[in-house]
């Protein structure tokens, strides 16, 4: 099998064609994922913060607010006051209307004796004094606990605010409800899976978490979230299920709060999911049709060349082939020239052969017979045959002779019947039928004889070639006119029922080296030389042909005149 010449320089190029805007196409989605990689990241960061911030202040808020509510009743009525069971409800009562949050409310004395209570629990009486949350609120005069069960059995977590007065140091307690709080903590809508909650400094819930965790439990993933800091921290971290989580947390309550508000990664960066499915789409696609471009344009540039190089063999053969065929124009210019001498020879040896057989006749030596008339006739057809054989060699020196071209007058009532002549014989062995339609009123045009005798036997065997292609040797028909046109110019028109040219070769057919011969039959020159010289003396030449009708070739020339 013959190897493929263009399989190396094939793969070159195509890999060129491929790698050298791949590269850089890859470079720019890289690089701008890479950048809207961290412009969405920090987008949703920064909007996890915002949430953080707000849901911080809002806790806060609601915290102070509550203990707003109680130093307003501790400030407002005396201790006594409060003691009394009935006073104590129409309080809480207005103190329920002010925030439903408010479950009980309770007052204590010094010593920690719960001496009066409005709630549903029966824990008036009770005493407090060991307990950790009345140690902390005689000392510090305010606490806010964590959740925690006491007597109640039950989670929930107080607001304690101590007072002193000049007979007695006392304190007002309310326990808020769980549930209000619960529900203000998770009140987080971030996209599907986010989520708020409340921890403890020991890592114990003090809010529910959607996704697991009740209160008083301790939260598995407490460690994952470092110790105390300030501000707002966020990181990426997996929890004991195996789920990706984006975290934000922060701190509360003199830090003995984390308020933890996270969403699954998936979710959290979904858009940034989207993004690069679709990123890899257009790198798909893109990667696509610059393959699809690479192998359509390797495909063409090799064809193109391929066809090059066919036509670059096609023309050196062509050109060999023209270079033969003038090897022959000379070769036969040379046996014209040869045969040209004998011919001047027999010519003078006939005219003596004649002048003898006058002499001969004129003495009575040669009697008038039957046999004398015969000789005579045969002496005249040799007359006529060496003198049709000089005109041949004469036609064939003049037109292989190599000269400048002389412009001259040239009539074409003349020349054009005398080159008709060169090419009658050949014409009339194929079986073609040649017309004739020269005005005898043609005014003459200027130019090189030679040139337009090798214009007109161009264009008249290209006729005749055409013609055997379909008919063979009979049926063929050529007609030759030429006639005045209009602006002072002469038209010549060749036309045959040839086989014709195809629509889509009629714009090449002056082209050089087109040709629709089979190989080594035609050079491609023919037509446009001869459309070189008929455009240098100023004329025209064009083509108008149908397949499988016939072609007529027109030329068009200024007149001398």
């Amino acid at each position: 099998m013959k190897p493929n010449p263009y399989g190396a320089l094939k793969k070159t190029i195509l890999t060129c064609m491929i790698l050298v805007p791949f590269i850089p196409f890859i470079l720019v989605l890289g690089i701008g994922y890479y950048y809207f990689t961290i412009s969405l990241e920090t987008s949703t960061i920064f909007a996890m913060k915002r949430i953080v911030e707000d849901h911080r202040q809002m806790i806060e808020s609601f915290l102070r607010e509550r203990t707003a509510d109680l130093n307003y009743i501790l400030n407002s009525e005396s201790f006594d006051y409060l003691g009394q069971a009935e006073n104590l409800r129409n309080v809480f009562e207005h103190l329920r209307k002010v925030s439903n949050a408010f479950v009980d409310l309770g007052i204590f004395n010094e010593n920690g004796l719960h001496v009066a209570y409005i709630g549903p629990f029966q824990l008036s009486g009770r005493n407090y004094q060991n307990t950790s949350w009345f140690r902390e609120v005689m000392k510090e005069g305010y606490y806010i606990s964590d959740v925690f069960l006491g007597y109640r059995q039950i989670p929930h977590f107080i607001i304690a605010i101590a007072k002193s007065d000049t007979e007695q140091r006392w304190v007002i307690r309310a326990t808020i409800d769980t549930q209000i709080f619960n529900e203000l903590v998770e009140g987080v809508s971030i996209g599907k899976t986010g989520e708020a909650y409340l921890l403890d400094a020991g890592g114990v819930f003090q809010t529910e978490r959607r996704s697991g965790g009740s209160l008083t439990q301790k939260d598995p993933d407490y460690r994952k979230y470092g110790p105390a800091h300030d501000g707002i921290k966020t990181f990426l971290g997996t929890d004991t299920k195996g789920e990706q989580y984006l975290y934000a947390t922060t701190w509360l309550k003199d830090k003995s709060w984390l308020l933890v508000v996270r969403q699954k990664k998936a979710d959290a960066f979904k858009s940034l999911q989207k993004a690069s499915y679709l990123i890899v789409l257009i790198s798909l696609a893109g990667g696509a049709v610059i393959i699809g471009v690479a192998f359509y344009l390797t495909g063409r540039i090799i064809w193109r060349m391929e066809r090059m190089d066919a036509e670059k063999n096609q023309l050196g053969e062509q050109l060999i082939h023209a270079g033969r065929l003038a090897e022959i124009g000379e070769m036969a210019a040379g046996f014209a020239h040869e045969i040209n001498n004998p011919l001047q020879i027999m010519k003078s040896e006939h005219t003596l052969i004649s002048m003898i057989l006058a002499d001969l006749k004129a003495k009575g030596e040669l009697i008038e017979s039957e046999d004398v008339a015969d000789l005579e006739d045969s002496v005249s057809q040799i007359k006529h045959q060496v003198d049709r054989c000089a005109e041949i060699t004469q036609a064939i020196l003049k037109f292989g002779r190599k000269s400048e071209p002389v412009p001259e007058d040239v009539v074409l009532c003349t020349f054009i019947p005398e080159i008709i002549g060169m090419v009658a014989k050949k014409a009339s062995v194929h079986g073609i039928g040649v017309k004739q339609n020269i005005s005898d009123s043609l005014p003459p045009i200027h130019g090189d004889p030679s040139q337009l005798q090798q214009v007109m036997i161009n264009l008249l065997n290209n006729a005749i070639d055409a013609i055997v292609a379909r008919h063979g040797f009979s049926g063929g028909e050529l007609i030759v006119e030429a006639l005045p046109s209009e602006n002072n110019h002469v038209d010549i028109r060749i036309s045959d029922n040839g086989i014709g040219i195809r629509s889509e070769n009629l714009p090449k057919v002056f082209t050089p080296f087109f040709t629709t011969k089979p190989l080594g039959k035609g050079t491609g020159l023919g037509l446009s030389v001869c459309f070189g010289i008929i455009h240098k003396i100023g004329g025209e030449m064009s083509v108008d042909s149908q397949e499988n009708v016939g072609t007529t070739f027109t030329i068009r020339i200024p007149t001398a005149v």
